[in-house]
């Protein structure tokens, strides 16, 4: 059987399902167990790389070979505890044997495997991609623990012959956890679970989020293509993303930006004011704030607003990302680095409720997933230059646009421009160059 790396499409799907009592707490378990296991290697982990800092340290101060001198009580004492530690970590193959309550019936053994790969994967992460080392997971309201599916006895892979599996179109049976009903199964894959089609299920996400409610996701993998792919069009298109309207395109149409933060931001200050007081009330009485119940119930009324902002800026941007690759062979956006754009504290909350790096992250896999084209240009002169002859504002003695600047007309040529319209056009012109380059290459080679 083929490896889910191997296999040629991939396809990741998000369920909501609807657990019994029981099964909550087996949740709660096993994100616990998870958790446990990585912070014990996080803790085993940073002692290393404290201590190794610390030899090299007083190497270099020191002047003489490390190894050419008396070691000092300290670092005795540290070379100690390194020791120890990196025993701790070799016991750590077998973390069950050590810890006994690990092997409790109702956690899910792979929970426990995915808990130590994700260790290892954020310490490549600090040394390939340079990202900071390893934290610690602390506890929160919303849990989340990882499973895989495997395919024991099996030549073929398909939806329902797994440890996880499909029952039917409405439940999922789940390591540990048993049958579990499901809700909102997306006919592409419905289809395939009824054809018994050739489809195999990777790691599983498990996860409650901080208003209560349950999601399943899972990666999929198959040789057979999740999706039918959307005809050519023959037609190319520039996109302009701004605060004014949310975007604006090479051909004049704007799209509002809906600012769904904005619209709920006073019934969620309001909902957040009356938290941090029960917050300090629990506090000054003494009690913890998982035994409060008048907090945790002002918990999950802020966790539902905030939740349905999320969803409503989510189904506008996937609603409005479909549209503009279904119907255009090439997208062209400007290349945006939003940690950059957030330093500006007057424009990072509208930013942030924008959602732009999400949107152009839909606009890309959609186009790979539809066979069409996306790219991203470098957005420098594309607001500032005319698209009818070429003139840069702010050069050769012409004064520069500013944000206030929405229309405006070329010195040169005379011609009146849309600030928005105009720089879209500059993108999409930019863009067909680089498209036109990139695809001579790809015939070359």
């Amino acid at each position: 059987m083929k490896r889910t790396s191997s296999l040629k499409y991939h396809f990741g799907i998000k369920l909501r399902f609807y657990p019994s009592d029981k099964q909550k707490e087996m949740i709660k378990q096993n994100y616990g167990a998870q958790r446990f296991v990585y912070n014990q290697y996080v803790g085993a982990g940073r002692l290393i790389y404290h201590v190794k800092n610390a030899s090299k340290v007083a190497q270099v101060n020191s002047g003489i070979p490390f190894m050419m001198r008396p070691m000092t009580k300290y670092e005795v004492d540290q070379a100690q505890t390194l020791l120890e530690t990196q025993e701790l970590i070799a016991k750590h193959r077998n973390i069950r044997d050590k810890y006994e309550f690990l092997r409790a019936k109702e956690i899910d053994s792979l929970a426990i495997a995915n808990a130590i790969q994700n260790y290892r994967k954020a310490w490549k992460n600090y040394h390939q991609l340079g990202y900071g080392i390893p934290t610690f997971h602390k506890k929160r309201s919303d849990w989340s623990y990882q499973t895989n599916c495997t395919c024991q006895g099996t030549k073929e892979a398909y939806l329902d012959n797994g440890s996880v599996r499909f029952i039917d179109t409405k439940h999922v049976k789940l390591p540990k956890l048993g049958n579990v009903r499901i809700a909102g199964l997306r006919s592409v894959i419905k289809d395939r679970l009824l054809n018994h089609v050739a489809t195999r299920i990777s790691t599983v996400s498990i996860k409650k989020t901080a208003d209560d409610q349950f999601y399943l996701s899972m990666q999929l993998g198959s040789d057979i293509a999740f999706t039918k792919k959307y005809a050519k069009t023959q037609s190319q298109i520039g996109i302009d993303l701004n605060l004014a309207n949310f975007l604006t395109t090479s051909n004049g149409a704007m799209v509002a930006n809906p600012r769904f933060y904005r619209k709920s931001q006073r019934r969620l200050v309001q909902a957040q004011r009356v938290l941090s007081r029960r917050q300090r009330r629990a506090k000054k009485e003494g009690r913890s704030l998982h035994g409060a119940k008048n907090y945790q119930k002002q918990r999950l009324v802020v966790a539902k607003l905030h939740d349905k902002i999320r969803r409503q800026r989510q189904d506008f941007l996937h609603v409005l990302s479909t549209a503009l690759i279904k119907n255009h062979d090439i997208v062209v956006a400007e290349e945006l680095r939003s940690k950059n754009l957030l330093k500006n504290h007057a424009l990072s909350q509208s930013i942030s409720d924008a959602g732009w790096r999400t949107f152009l992250t839909m606009l890309e896999y959609k186009a790979d997933l539809y066979d069409k084209g996306f790219i991203t240009i470098d957005p420098k002169f594309t607001t500032q230059r005319c698209h009818h002859c070429g003139t840069i504002m702010g050069q050769n003695g012409y004064k520069k646009l500013t944000l206030k600047d929405r229309e405006w007309t070329c010195p040169v040529c005379h011609k009146e421009h849309i600030r928005d319209w105009n720089a879209a056009i500059n993108i999409l012109e930019k863009g067909q160059g680089i498209w036109s380059n990139h695809t001579r290459m790809k015939k070359a080679a």
